[in-house]
Formats: C-alpha cells, structure tokens, sequence
C-alpha cells in the first residue's frame, strides 16, 4: 500500500487531462473513495497498535506474578510452546517450504530472542519490579543504533551519541536501589542487549516473504531451549511440576496467545498502514503502559527510578524520531517485529 494518501491525492485527474467530463466524475468518485477507505483503515491501525502496546505494558506485571510461583526456564517453556502452537494454526505454513539459509537465520535469531526472554524473566524473579524492568528493556532502541555500527562498520552519528549519554544517566536512576546496584537490573540491560542483538540481525535477514517464518522459527528455537533448560535445572518434569493454580495458568495463556501471537500478528497488519516513525511512537509507549500498570498494583519505586525512567524514555525518543526528522529517514528498528516481553 502507499505511506500514506498523498499517492491518492497525486494520481487526483486535472481538467487539463486528456479525459472527459463522463470519465472523469466516476474516476474522481473511485479515487475519493479510496482515499477515505485508507484513511479508516489508517485510524483502525492506529487503534490496534495503541491496543498492542498497552498488553505489552502490562506483561511486565503479569510476568512478575507467575515467575514468583513458576520457575523461570518451566514458564517460558510452557509460554513458548503454546505460543507456536497458536501462530502455526493462525499461519500452518510459516514452517513450509523454508531454504537451508532462512533456517539458519531464524535459529541464530532464535538464540538470541530466547537469551534475552531468560534474561528479562529471570532479573525480574530476582526482584527488579516491573516497571523499572520496562524502562530497562527500552533501552534496546539506543543501544540498536551503536550495536548496528559497530558490527557493521558504519557511523556513529551524534544523535545516537546523545541518546546514549542520556540513556547512560537514565540507566543509573534505574539500577542504584539503596546505594548499590540492583542485580536483577543488570539480568534485564543484558536483555537489552540481546534484544538489539536479534533486532540487528532481523534487519541484515528479514524480508517481507520469510518475516512469519522468522518469527515462527524464533518461537520454536525459545521454546527448544527452554524445554532443555528446565530439564536441566527444574528436573525431569511430573505430573505435579504443571500443578499451577488457575491464576497462574490464565497469566501464561494471555502471555503467550495474546501478548507474543495476537499482537505480533496485529502490529504486523498494522505496521503495513502507517510510517515506521508513527509505529515506533506507538511503541515506544509500552514503558509508560507498564508504569501505568505498577501504579494501578501499587508498585514501589523510587524518585531516583522515575527520573531514571523519565530519561531513558527521552532517549528512546531521540533514537527513533531524531534520525526520522534530521536525515528523512524513518527507523529500521520500528519496521520489525516486536517481539518483548
């Protein structure tokens, strides 16, 4: 589809066209038409991706309560399976027919998406409150811009500078708790990380054609590693290691079929009608959504994390519509899927 109406309004006829009056009242008509049907469609993506972002808010809480109950590696295992198990009988081609090469990619991705779920979930269950854990898992929009650069030897321009150093500044509000550095706040930044990590190679890999299969791919990978991990450190599963309460089992069904599936598969659709710019905005949000989330639960957090909070945002600001704004180019980043918590 065009980036946006301005396409409709440029294909609008003149009266100095080589078309007659008779011609030219229906093809206006039609074009009209088109033009208000896209605008809707534009609004109602708006709408979804509003929607999306918010359940990605709120996940940081919902992960929070299961992984105090349910150890960690046995909770991705059972989120990630399901998961695959909704995508492949919404999409039961994503794994067809796939080149040698795309399986490659997906699992090397897949490694990398599973590393930084473990890493979330696991600073988390370590104590690091939700919200702070959202702001940290931001930070993956600065640091998606200096990993890219490095790894492909390109230029570091200053804005991506600048959001760093404000990130850098942020980042410190949000670990220091009492004077000493949180350690479930370093498990998440090293989910930052990963998650810039499998953002870079999605962009050097993805293409519209294989984008599902990748996604696909990636769910799988997460799920295989986590079936082994729990083997491995939860022991030989039982009958009694799934004897979770309803609560517990609700949580991880929304997690896995509305907060990975459904919303993957909206953002997908919705992403398809509007700039990158507009959806990285969408999205960017999710920090704010988690906030709103922790305050409704009655969060704790501290002056020095808000302000913390407050910066990173900022920062993931700069990095997303500062290079749209200054080059006319839109974010690469906001283009793929997202894919957290």
């Amino acid at each position: 589809p065009p980036a946006d109406s301005d396409a409709l309004r440029c294909a609008q006829p003149h009266p100095s066209d080589n078309t007659s009056e008779s011609e030219l009242t229906p093809m206006t008509t039609a074009i009209t038409t088109a033009r208000t049907h896209w605008s809707r469609n534009r609004g109602y993506a708006t709408a979804v991706l509003i929607a999306a972002t918010v359940i990605w808010g709120s996940t940081f809480a919902v992960v929070d309560y299961v992984v105090h109950t349910v150890p960690v590696h046995r909770f991705l295992a059972i989120r990630f399976i399901i998961a695959l198990v909704c995508l492949l009988a919404v999409r039961p081609r994503a794994l067809r027919g796939l080149s040698r090469q795309t399986w490659r990619h997906g699992v090397i991705i897949g490694i990398a998406l599973g590393i930084g779920y473990f890493l979330q979930t696991q600073g988390q269950d370590l104590g690091t409150v939700p919200t702070v854990a959202a702001f940290i898992t931001g930070l993956f929009v600065v640091l998606t811009p200096l990993l890219a650069a490095w790894w492909f030897k390109t230029h570091i321009g200053p804005v991506a500078w600048v959001s760093i150093a404000i990130a850098t500044i942020g980042l410190a509000g949000l670990t220091l708790k009492g004077g000493r550095i949180d350690t479930g706040a370093i498990y998440v930044l090293g989910c930052a990380l990963a998650f810039a990590i499998q953002i870079v190679l999605l962009a050097r890999w993805s293409t519209p054609a294989t984008t599902v299969s990748l996604v696909a791919i990636q769910i799988l990978v997460t799920a295989f590693g986590e079936i082994i991990s729990t083997s491995i450190f939860d022991g030989a599963p039982s009958a009694s290691s799934f004897n979770f309460g309803g609560g517990q089992w609700l949580a991880i069904a929304f997690l896995a079929v509305f907060a990975t599936v459904v919303c993957f598969l909206a953002q997908t659709w919705a992403q398809g009608l509007m700039p990158a710019t507009q959806a990285a905005v969408i999205m960017t949000a999710e920090p704010l959504f988690a906030t709103l989330t922790g305050t409704v639960l009655h969060e704790r957090i501290t002056a020095l994390q808000i302000g913390g909070g407050a910066l990173v945002l900022a920062a993931m600001y700069i990095a997303e519509l500062a290079p749209a704004r200054l080059g006319g180019r839109e974010s690469a980043e906001a283009a793929l899927p997202h894919l957290e918590p």
